[in-house]
Parts: C-alpha cells; structure tokens; sequence
C-alpha cells in the first residue's frame, strides 16, 4: 500500500542513523544518562539510612538486607529472562519501559511508612533496574566495534559515578533540610521523562551493526548462553573476580556514610558535597579503565584482566589509610585516590565478556555477568560488612565500621586479585576459541 511504513524501512532508516558517528554517540550519551538515573535511584539510599534508621530503629544487618541482599535478589531474578528478552526483542523499548518503572517506585519510597513497605518499595526498584543495563550494553556493542567496545562501555559505566555523585549530592542536602521522604520524590519523578525522551529519540540498532553483519538466526536459550559462558575458564575467574570486587564497592559504599559521620562527625549534606567530587574522579577512573584497555589489548590480550588487577593492587593500601587516619582533613583528599583506580574494572570485564560470545548473546552475557556479580557483590557486600559491624559492636562501639571495613576490604581485596590472575592464564585461548 502508498504510505506504508514496512519494518525493512524502518530497518534501513536506522542503519543510515546509525551509520553517522554523532548518532552513535547521541545514543551512548543517552544510555549513559539511564545508567545514572539507575545509581541516583540505587544509591541515595546509603545516603539516606541515617535518618530512614533513627526514625525505623533498625541495624545495621537490616540496613544491609534492605540496601544489598534483598535488591540483589530480584535484581539478577528478574535480570535473567528480561535479557533473554532483550536478545530477541526491541532493546530501546524494554530500556525505556524499565527506567519509567523504577523511577516510579522509588518516588513511592518516599510514601512508606515502615521498614516492610519501603522493602518492597526497593524490590520494586530492583527489579526495574534489572530491565537497564543489559539491553543498553547489548545496544552499545551493536554499535561500535572491538577496538572501541571498552572505551564506549566505559562512558556508559560513568553512569555508576555520575549516578552516585547525584544520589548523595542530592539526597544528603535535600534530607539534611526537608527530609529523607522529599529526596525520594526528588530524584524519582525526571526519570519517568527522561524515560520518554529514550522512547522517542532513540531507535532500535541493528543487530551486527559494528560487525557488518546480518543477524537472522534466533538468539541462544538463556542456558545455553550461560554453558558457553562458564564452559570458559577466563570467565568463571573474570566472573568471580568482578564480584568479589563490586562486594568491596557496595560494602564500603553502604556503610560510608555511617563511617563517616560516626568517625569524622560530618553532616549528611557536607558528606553529600564529598561524595560528589569523589564521584566525578570515580567517573574519570571508569572512563581510563576502558581507554586503556582498548590502547593495550593490541599488545596483549590479557591486559583485560591486567588493568583490574593492578588497580585493585593499587586501590588497597589508600583505602586502608582512609579506614585508619583519624585526621579528617587528610582522608577526605587521599578518598580521591581510590575514587579513580577502584572504578576502572568494570569496562574490561563487559567488553571480555561481550568477546567470548557471540552476536545474539550480549544482553545475555551482561546479565550472566550481573547476575554472578551482584549476588556476591550487592547482595553479600553490604550485609556481611552490616552483620560484622553489629557482631563488633559490643566490643569497640562507634569504631565498628570502622574495623569492619578493614577487616573485609583486606581479605576480599587479596581474594579478588587471585582470580583476575587466574583469569589471565586462560583469556588468549579463550578468546581464540570465541572467535574474536
């Protein structure tokens, strides 16, 4: 019929889209502006605990549960078939769908009355931030080649700082003056527009785009994708590694605030400026993972695993000083080395994993990766650092988590090191196996 609009039209319209670099990097820009609006609306609650505790009287086990074991739960259940979803169906349209409905539930956050209510509140957050990120990597790798993959998911990973440095800019002021509800409201109702921005300027990129290849066959099943994944010895060890460093990340994350207010006496809004400028370095740490890595695996392959183990080195001695310095002033500047050298894992081990399958298995792979990852990491971080501090209590007050990060960050930080190396024995061989 005159007029009509037929889906290779509107395929073709979008190859000429995306065949233009700036929209490649509109779409990247604005995916990493969803990826923020996830860690403002994920993050503002470890800001926010101080007062949600004083008014609920909860612990530190049940702030853990609420903040980690609890989101990361339903956040990998619902990850799982969401990308499995995503493989097969309209990438944008599940981004846009899960944004709006994540936003939604945390301005309902705000209207809880007890600690069950605004549990269920997070798992409603959870499970709509489960639908952002593996459709957007998947969309992310469609439309830039390897040698730029890392870099690109980098960009898109400063959303974790970016989103961070807002939730606690915002959510410390706004609750230092007008209460921990209104921060709530505050940083939930944009993404339900910002959402609908997506929807209608985004389009859906071809499969195989950055390869020049025409996608036809049916994505693999959800285990078939995860056999392939832990079949490779460079994965289970990358895997594993990546999650024993985000435990490290939503651990200390989590209980930053009641360290740094019981140990150094700042109020939640300076403590919310700090965040914000340590942010900003996190950022700047996330986007060298990335750049580095593409500069260096033309050298050698293993540098994916190189670059987080050495940084993680790097990372542990700073972070050791912070927990044990007691001059305020002097910590507060030394946070901004680790703020960069901790954040430059995660775009290696996106970019690894998205090379070691293939076309139709990406939003797959993330989710494979998140889920392994945020269950050690979100979900076991925050209350084994929560059930350690309360177990100390008795023994040293004010100062437990204090010790309690020492304690845990050393171990953890040693363990996740061992398995970046173990990682690297085996990535060339996997990768040539993989095809990449």
């Amino acid at each position: 019929m005159a007029g009509e609009v037929t889906n290779t039209d509107l395929d073709h319209r979008s190859e000429e889209l995306y065949s233009t670099s700036w929209y490649r990097w509109y779409v990247l820009f604005i995916l990493t502006g969803v990826y923020t609006f996830n860690f403002i609306d994920r993050q503002i609650l470890n800001i926010l605990q101080i007062p949600i505790k004083a008014e609920m009287g909860l612990s530190n086990t049940q702030l853990g549960l609420l903040t980690g074991f609890t989101f990361a739960i339903f956040y990998v259940v619902a990850g799982i078939p969401i990308a499995r979803l995503a493989d097969k169906g309209n990438r944008r349209n599940i981004v846009a769908i899960s944004l709006g409905a994540w936003s939604l539930m945390t301005a309902i956050s705000g209207m809880t009355q007890n600690y069950v209510q605004l549990l269920l509140a997070r798992v409603g957050v959870s499970i709509g931030e489960a639908g952002g990120s593996p459709p957007s990597h998947s969309m992310i790798s469609d439309i830039f080649d390897r040698n730029e993959r890392a870099t690109a998911l980098s960009i898109y990973s400063t959303g974790i700082n970016f989103g961070g440095l807002l939730g606690f800019l915002l959510g410390g002021w706004i609750a230092q003056y007008f209460g921990w509800r209104w921060a709530f409201f505050v940083v939930g109702i944009p993404g339900l527009i910002y959402a609908l921005l997506l929807r209608f300027t985004v389009r859906e990129p071809p499969r195989g785009f950055a390869e020049k290849i025409v996608v036809v066959e049916d994505p693999p099943t959800m285990l078939e994708v995860a056999r392939i994944l832990l079949q490779r010895r460079t994965f289970r060890h990358m895997a594993l590694a990546s999650g024993l460093h985000a435990f490290i990340g939503y651990g200390a994350a989590n209980f930053a605030p009641l360290f740094w207010t019981q140990n150094h006496g700042l109020t939640l809004g300076i403590l919310g400026t700090w965040s914000a400028i340590w942010g900003i370095f996190g950022a700047l740490g996330t986007f060298l993972g990335g750049v580095v890595t593409d500069r260096m695996i033309g050298r050698d392959l293993r540098w994916y695993l190189w670059i987080p183990a050495l940084s993680t080195i790097f990372t542990l001695p700073f972070s050791l000083a912070i927990y044990t310095i007691s001059h305020t002033g002097f910590v507060l500047f030394l946070a901004f080395v680790p703020a960069i050298s901790f954040s430059m894992y995660l775009a290696p081990n996106l970019a690894l994993a998205h090379s070691l399958v293939g076309l139709r298995m990406r939003a797959m792979a993330s989710a494979v990766l998140f889920f392994i990852l945020n269950i050690i990491g979100l979900g076991l971080g925050p209350l084994v650092v929560g059930m350690v501090s309360d177990f100390l209590e008795p023994m040293v007050g004010n100062d437990n988590v204090r010790y309690a990060l020492i304690l845990v960050v050393s171990i953890v930080n040693i363990w996740c090191v061992f398995h970046y190396w173990m990682a690297s024995r085996t990535v060339r061989d996997d990768l040539a196996l993989a095809g990449s």
